[in-house]
């Protein structure tokens, strides 16, 4: 049930201010909601108080930076959270070469620090379902191996998931990553979490972004995880990326360090595989 036992069309109407005409479950978290003036939203329900603010205030802030398309918050109460429904297209590659500029104009628009999160998001917030710290730090390969990698290493060695031994190399990997990292960069806005199943390609012909996992972060980061989990047209997204701010030398080779995050988050959450891919890529890293 949702909050309040509310059903999905009664929290539409509660946080939007107008009058459902239809609604449509999607899973036991989402419905899909028509208002009377036509449009369509999204009604989720959270895991939880912290996950559903987290979303909330990581949208207000992307959308913010003027740069890339995100659903509108209409509102979050509990653990209830309602957005504008994006409809579904198919990719393109001028909708990829758009998303590329987009995203570097997002990173652009930039953060307080590393692990800022975003104004009026908790400090204990979430990507996807495992928790996720924001935690403020000056150096990026500090704070990234602190607060990014080895939570996520111990918790995976603690369920058994990494043996000791393996831990071994990725911790290896993180007290290397000042001399790995590259150039320094400025803190850049994330969405955090860009796996391709969290980029929409919309009716309208454009891209949209959901379920951020926003923070300040490195820039390399968003673009390690497109790669990670593969993007239509990803040749076109990373094309219109540099004609808009180009990467640093040498990006292409840094790509492992930073997926070392996301894949740590799946052992965690999914298991041995992840952990297995994680232990290559931390190999690699160390090999160049």
């Amino acid at each position: 049930m949702y909050d309040r036992d509310e059903s999905p069309g009664a929290a539409a109407e509660r946080l939007t201010g107008r009058t459902v005409t239809d609604e449509r479950p999607l899973s036991g978290a989402l419905a899909e909601v028509t208002l009377d003036d036509g449009r369509a939203v999204m009604v989720k329900r959270a895991g939880s108080l912290e996950e559903a603010r987290a979303e909330a205030a990581g949208l207000r802030w992307l959308a913010e930076a003027d740069a890339v398309r995100v659903p509108t918050a209409h509102g979050q109460d509990g653990r209830l959270l309602v957005t504008d429904l994006v409809a579904r297209g198919r990719p393109s590659r001028e909708a990829a070469l758009e998303l590329g500029r987009a995203l570097a104009g997002l990173h652009l628009a930039g953060a307080p620090a590393f692990g800022s999160a975003p104004p009026g998001g908790p400090r204990e917030a979430y990507i996807g379902r495992a928790p996720m710290r924001n935690v403020e730090g000056a150096e990026w390969p500090t704070w990234y191996a602190e607060h990014r990698v080895l939570p996520y290493l111990r918790r995976a060695v603690d369920d058994g998931t990494i043996t000791p031994p393996e831990a071994e190399v990725i911790e290896e990997l993180c007290e290397r990553l000042p001399v790995l990292a590259g150039p320094a960069e400025p803190p850049a806005r994330l969405h955090g979490d860009l796996w391709n199943g969290n980029v929409l390609w919309g009716a309208d012909g454009h891209a949209w972004l959901i379920d951020p996992a926003a923070h300040g972060g490195h820039r390399e980061t968003d673009l390690a995880m497109l790669h990670l989990f593969g993007c239509p047209h990803l040749d076109e997204v990373l094309r219109g990326y540099e004609s808009t701010e180009p990467l640093a030398d040498g990006w292409a080779d840094r790509i492992g360090l930073h997926q070392m995050f996301p894949l740590l988050v799946h052992a965690v959450l999914f298991g041995r595989g992840y952990a297995e891919q994680a232990l290559s890529t931390a190999k690699a890293a160390l090999e160049r």
